[in-house]
């Protein structure tokens, strides 16, 4: 252990490859089923929605998976992402724990998320296609992609829920700066959004719905435009691993190795980025860390979701996978974590968190914004959301916040220390009428209904299983 805070390494440090955790999963994630036939996909069916290479990236069995040069010039933008020691927090907590935090709100857009738009994005320029289609939450997604499409040269059509989309105006801006178009989901661009707003003109949007008019928006190109999707698939997870392959480096430097690793959990990118270097270590390593999935309670697919086959959206055109899910026709409640309101999970991590190598918790919106501003006032950093789930255990990244705080009190009344990491996910620099709102003690709990989870029974695909 050092005495340093921060912990740098340099451009030439920069992962050379990601971690494909394909060969490592102790189980199956499933196969993905074909949305009409439910029969498995076939790499036509989704070549014709996503680059090649992304494809071949998804079935892929090697275990590091080069990164393209280019892809690389283009991480020197903002990586390597520095790990902090978070001494502030620690001291106000008056804890003898050790808490670290990977810092990505450092990148140009404030998020994690252009570890894995920079890739696709220069996948379909390779491809030749004019553009993408897409669609964002709380808006890191759409404006990663729509930065990444504009260092390619490509267009980029993003469709973004209608509650962030009025929530997060400065996010919509932000997009229209690097050159995207921006849709508040459901629209009338599209013939499933027509659909919804006949029936509810009021309709906030979901995220499966936002997917569902960027997958038809894509397939009626003619070609032309190809589909991105910032979460859930396993090349997305394993462009994000460059943050824990970074981490485990610096955590060298530090002497130090993490007792527990946090990640709040939405579609499961940022989470995966940071934890799955992790849990190659448990798998192959004889590591013990213990891996923690922060979600919020409004939105608890881990916790409380049923695990089975549903649509990857709400028009039932995009893909069917094996998940933890609330059913697809899942309407979140207008919490501003806005990037953690999908109605499923990514497979890989359903098949770690089912097998037991990883742990899920769900925690509130008051807490998780209590948890952000202690963070606030003791680093100087205004987490996003979604963080601040992490470091309540430890907003997108307040909730990861969340759970590192709780952990570090633990370890106080134990009088034990122990090295608590999680995953900054974002800045949330974007969402300060959230954090008005919190201070003015207009927020509210939420806890999605046990009722509803089971009406979504009821609406799931029926996939025959295999013999």
């Amino acid at each position: 252990m050092t005495d340093r805070t921060r912990f740098i390494l340099t451009e030439e440090e920069i992962p050379k490859a990601w971690y494909n955790i394909n060969p490592d999963m102790p189980a199956s994630p499933g196969p993905v089923l074909h949305p009409a036939t439910k029969e498995p996909v076939t790499p036509d069916f989704l070549m014709a929605l996503f680059p090649a290479k992304f494809v071949m990236e998804a079935v892929s069995m090697d275990r590091f998976i080069e990164i393209p040069e280019p892809v690389r010039e283009l991480y020197k933008l903002y990586r390597p992402s520095p790990l902090i020691r978070a001494r502030g927090l620690e001291k106000a907590l008056d804890t003898p724990a050790h808490i670290y935090y990977k810092n990505e709100s450092v990148s140009p857009v404030g998020s994690h998320k252009p570890n894995t738009a920079i890739p696709q994005a220069f996948y379909a320029k390779e491809e030749g296609v004019s553009g993408f289609t897409t669609e964002t939450g709380a808006g890191q997604w759409g404006s990663a992609l729509a930065m990444a499409c504009q260092f390619f040269g490509l267009d980029c059509q993003v469709y973004m829920v209608k509650v962030s989309y009025n929530q997060k105006p400065y996010r919509r801006v932000l997009m229209e700066l690097f050159g995207a178009s921006v849709t508040p989901s459901p629209s009338e661009k599209t013939a499933f959004g027509r659909k919804l707003l006949s029936e509810d003109p009021e309709n906030l949007g979901s995220l499966g719905i936002a997917i569902s008019e960027a997958v038809e928006a894509a397939v009626t190109s003619n070609g032309q435009y190809k589909y991105s999707l910032g979460s859930v698939l396993g090349p997305v997870l394993m462009h994000q691993t460059v943050i824990g392959l970074e981490a485990l480096k610096q955590f060298e430097l530090a002497d130090e190795y993490p007792d527990v690793v946090i990640g709040c959990i939405g579609g499961g990118s940022n989470f995966s980025g940071f934890a799955f270097p992790f849990v190659h270590q448990n798998l192959t390593a004889g590591k013990r860390t213990r891996i923690v999935a922060v979600e919020p309670t409004a939105c608890p697919s881990l916790t409380k979701g049923i695990y089975t086959f549903d649509y990857g959206d709400t028009a039932e055109m995009a893909p069917i996978v094996k998940m933890h899910t609330l059913g697809h026709t899942f309407v979140p409640p207008g919490i501003h974590a806005g990037g953690l309101r999908y109605h499923g999970m990514a497979p890989h991590v359903c098949t770690l968190y089912d097998h037991g190598d990883i742990e899920a918790v769900a925690v509130p919106q008051l807490a998780t914004f209590e948890a952000a501003v202690r963070f606030a006032r003791a680093e100087g950093i205004v987490a996003a959301p979604e963080s601040a789930h992490a470091i309540r255990v430890a907003t997108e990244s307040a909730h990861a916040i969340r759970v590192a705080i709780d952990e570090a009190l633990k370890c106080k009344a134990e009088g034990i220390s122990r090295v608590i990491a999680f995953n900054l996910s974002g800045h949330g620099n974007f969402d300060l009428s959230a954090y008005e709102a919190y201070l003015a003690g207009e927020l509210q709990d939420y806890a999605y209904p046990e009722a509803e989870i089971e009406a979504a029974k009821e609406r799931l695909p029926s996939v025959p299983q295999p013999a």
